[in-house]
């Protein structure tokens, strides 16, 4: 059987967390690590980021990643020192490439000295050359078959849960786990709506919107549930982006609940922790505001088509609920989707996935969480 020494590049095998430890690398001060995308992709790369920063910590670390992950990490306590944002960059961050400025990002980046990169961007056919240019002394990534080959590499397999293989990662540099999950604290104070005034029962936060919108709950199946929590005494806030405000207002009128408020739109990333810090549940599809709600600390109950679970559901049931539907084939041209990820293509329909999952099973464990936490405060 091929040993440690041949398969890992070199490096022993000092130990085991998700995957094996392997030997960390001599006198490392400065580190990069590449994770692009959303809210959510952010939170997955958290408990890395924390095993990295406990390895090493005189290292700087430096998260090359996007605008709304350098506002979250303003607004919260992290392991990462400073966030570079990335140029546009095919498979990185989309959008249209400017030669130019991806070279300067590149002679920047390079004359940072970087010490060791980590590549924590999906599958690296596009990141993996990326962290490359960077220059630095150590490389640490995922590859699928297609992809560059770095000093140590992790093979990616689609169905793996993100943050677990974010930490597999991490362990292939060397760092042992300190979380399983993100862990974050809000740094500042951002204002609370008026309409969530906490001298009137437990505040239920609702986010209905996801990036992909197979993710999203039905529309009315919203409603029902921000109806049925507001006639047991709740108050509701619906959030948002801007591009979700919309639906957010529908939901809100659909209800038709004085107790039922739609403030999507108007919050900053300092606003939106200090909402979902201060929820006694968030009701939201597989999306960055759940995410967020579950490492703040607040319960969840989330709602999930099956293969998602897998990458991005809650570890435990004490604080997270989790709702599945198995659908397994597009209900409009029946393909199979559950081949998914980097070599599978994606069909143009837009149904729901997660249509089945029933509102009073949901509205349940939201009563559920809700009498949880007031037995906890009672005692």
């Amino acid at each position: 059987m091929e040993g440690p020494t041949a398969r890992f590049g070199g490096s022993e095998q000092v130990g085991a967390g998700v995957g094996p430890i392997l030997e960390k690398f001599d006198a490392v001060s400065h580190i990069a690590v590449l994770r692009g995308g959303g809210l959510g992709d952010l939170l997955f790369a958290v408990p890395a980021l924390a095993a990295l920063k406990a390895a090493y910590p005189a290292a700087t670390i430096t998260l090359l990643g996007t605008p709304i992950h350098r506002a979250l990490l303003e607004a919260v306590e992290s392991p990462v020192d400073e966030v570079q944002i990335l140029p546009f960059a095919e498979g990185v961050r989309p959008g249209d490439e400017d030669h130019d400025e991806l070279a300067a990002f590149f002679a920047d980046m390079r004359s940072r000295n970087f010490d060791l990169a980590v590549q924590l961007h999906g599958g690296g056919r596009y990141s993996n050359p990326f962290l490359l240019r960077l220059g630095a002394r150590h490389t640490v990534g995922t590859r699928t078959p297609d992809a560059a080959h770095l000093e140590r590499t992790v093979p990616y397999l689609y169905y793996q849960h993100e943050p677990l293989r974010a930490l597999e990662v991490a362990g292939f540099a060397g760092a042992f786990p300190v979380d399983l999950e993100a862990r974050l604290v809000p740094a500042v104070g951002g204002a609370v709506p008026e309409a969530a005034g906490r001298d009137r029962g437990p505040l239920v936060v609702i986010h209905p919107g996801a990036t992909d919108p197979r993710r999203r709950w039905p529309t009315q199946k919203f409603a029902q549930l921000a109806a049925a929590c507001a006639a047991d005494g709740s108050r509701v806030l619906l959030i948002g982006d801007s591009s979700e405000r919309e639906l957010a207002d529908r939901i809100a009128r659909l209800a038709a609940a004085p107790a039922v408020h739609s403030i999507a739109g108007e919050l900053n990333m300092a606003g939106l922790v200090a909402v979902l810090a201060d929820a006694d549940v968030v009701v939201a599809n597989d999306s960055g505001p759940r995410h967020l709600a579950q490492a703040l600390g607040v319960p969840t109950v989330g709602i999930y088509w099956v293969g998602n679970v897998i990458n991005a559901g809650a570890l435990g049931r004490s604080l997270h609920r989790v709702h599945a539907s198995w659908t397994t084939a597009c209900p409009t041209c029946g393909i199979d989707i559950t081949q998914v990820g980097w070599t599978a293509p994606r069909c143009a329909h837009d149904d729901s996935l997660v249509a089945d999952i029933e509102v009073g099973d949901v509205y349940e464990d939201v009563r559920s969480l809700n009498a949880q936490k007031s037995a906890t405060q009672a005692a």
